[in-house]
């Protein structure tokens, strides 16, 4: 009797045990057909540079696309942030973003995103408003500074304000 018992349990205990591997299996069967979506990666990469600051990080690491290389580019050329690499190869690469930190604190105060994929904000180079920092905006030469699409006569999608 003894015997059945203990087998018995050591038989549920394995069911248990083979039911969480099925699920687990079924998981990243489900998991890879999905993929990794994300629906805005500009707001991901505003995000990531705003949690890095909050915990005083010297990098931030950013997977990699053009525009947030550009992004990145026009925050270093204003002086927002210290340096801006792309690092590895084509299927892994990444941006790695040095922060700036000051004696008051890090270079960038506020990160806002403007435009989003559900609703485009788009505006002429009259009304690109003046903010104490700065509005990136996508036009049709490229993005740059709203500063500078306004000097250019260039209007565009505003991505975002930093300042």
């Amino acid at each position: 009797m003894v015997e059945t018992e203990v087998i018995l349990e050591s038989l549920v205990y394995v069911e248990s045990v083979l039911g969480k591997w099925l699920i687990k299996a079924r998981y990243q069967v489900l998991k890879n057909q999905v993929g990794n979506t994300m629906t805005d990666p500009i707001t991901d990469m505003l995000n990531r540079i705003r949690n890095a600051q909050a915990v005083s990080h010297k990098t931030v690491s950013i997977p990699f696309s053009n525009i947030k290389f550009e992004i990145a580019k026009i925050l270093d050329q204003e002086k927002l942030i210290d340096k801006v690499e792309k690092k590895g190869r084509t299927p892994k690469r990444s941006i790695e973003i040095t922060l700036k930190y000051g004696n008051e604190g890090s270079a960038i105060f506020g990160l806002k995103r403007v435009s989003k994929p559900g609703q485009r904000i788009y505006t002429n180079n009259k009304d690109i408003k003046r903010i104490h920092g700065i509005v990136i905006i996508s036009t049709p030469q490229g993005l740059m500074t709203g500063k500078e699409a306004k000097k250019r006569k260039l209007g565009g999608e505003i991505i975002c304000e930093v300042w």
